[in-house]
């Protein structure tokens, strides 16, 4: 394995904050950190793509940013990671930019309410009420072809949408989950492994208690994808990251789906990390990411 130059600088121009410019409390941490990932968008994601329409909308109390290359496009509802606790459509704004000007899908992203002040079930309440609202206003985009994508955590948001929709009747066409957070026991090996390139175990196991709260439960198919039967969901493609703790859960998922017969593509980006995606700016595997995505969509709801 080799961590690939540009995450390395990456992760060496880090900001190291001491003790004394931690805030004490907890929750003005978050917010800070919160702040602080929108303040760099500029910086490691680049310029804003130009597109026909991008509007942000309210999906019955739910904001959201719709992106519209051409109407009458298909759709990609979208939702972005941060463990459950951070980051906005500010964040993967240029990501679901590129994806909606390479794959000609428009992208619903949606501004989901954030652990820990709405844990769980907020976060998937509001994913719901999106997709239900797009279906229902179908604004200028074609809701007889929708997909569902986000990473990290978003990726697990996502997953367990295409999970509950199949059970409702009310299918999706396709899944994207980019390095999702798949499993919160955290037993796989990447674990121990990919321990100190970006995301650790502690603050990942803090994200699924935030998330959690008293309310959710980790062995629920609502929370943890595998629990569920997987057969006759959507067809779904997976990108994972070398150095990335939620590298074999994403994977072992993927096994997981193509066992339960459903078609999935894997692949691992090797000498990225975690959260590399949405950095158009930094990394080249960046925008290879978001190439394959788009390349993905247009298979399946355009070809």
């Amino acid at each position: 394995m080799r961590l690939h130059p540009q995450v390395a600088a990456s992760l060496a121009a880090r900001p190291r904050l001491t003790q004394e410019h931690v805030p004490a409390d907890p929750m003005a941490q978050l917010r800070a950190t919160r702040a602080a990932m929108e303040a760099a968008v500029d910086q490691e994601c680049g310029p804003p793509i130009p597109l026909a329409q991008v509007s942000d909308v309210d999906a019955d109390g739910v904001p959201c940013r719709l992106y519209v290359p051409v109407p009458g496009a298909p759709v990609l509802l979208y939702l972005h990671g941060g463990g459950w606790t951070i980051g906005s459509v500010e964040t993967v704004d240029r990501l679901c930019r590129r994806i909606a000007d390479r794959s000609g899908c428009a992208v619903l992203s949606v501004d989901y309410r954030l652990a820990p002040e709405h844990p769980w079930p907020a976060p998937l309440d509001d994913a719901e009420t999106a997709v239900a609202w797009l279906r229902r206003v179908a604004p200028g985009v074609d809701v007889t072809r929708v997909a569902v994508g986000g990473d990290s955590a978003g990726g697990q948001l996502a997953a367990v949408l295409a999970r509950r929709h199949r059970d409702a009747g009310t299918p999706v066409a396709y899944q994207v989950l980019l390095y999702p957070a798949i499993d919160p026991s955290m037993s796989s090996e990447s674990y121990r492994e990919m321990g100190d390139y970006g995301l650790d175990p502690t603050a990942m196991a803090l994200s699924w208690a935030m998330y959690l709260g008293d309310e959710g439960k980790s062995e629920s198919p609502d929370v943890a994808p595998l629990a569920a039967d997987l057969a006759g969901l959507p067809p779904a493609l997976i990108l994972t990251a070398e150095y990335d703790v939620l590298r074999d859960e994403g994977e072992r998922y993927g096994e997981a789906l193509v066992a339960a017969g459903v078609p999935c593509v894997v692949a691992r980006y090797l000498g990225v990390n975690h959260g590399w995606a949405r950095k158009l700016a930094l990394f080249d595997a960046a925008g290879a990411a978001a190439d394959q995505v788009a390349a993905g969509l247009r298979a399946a709801l355009i070809a």
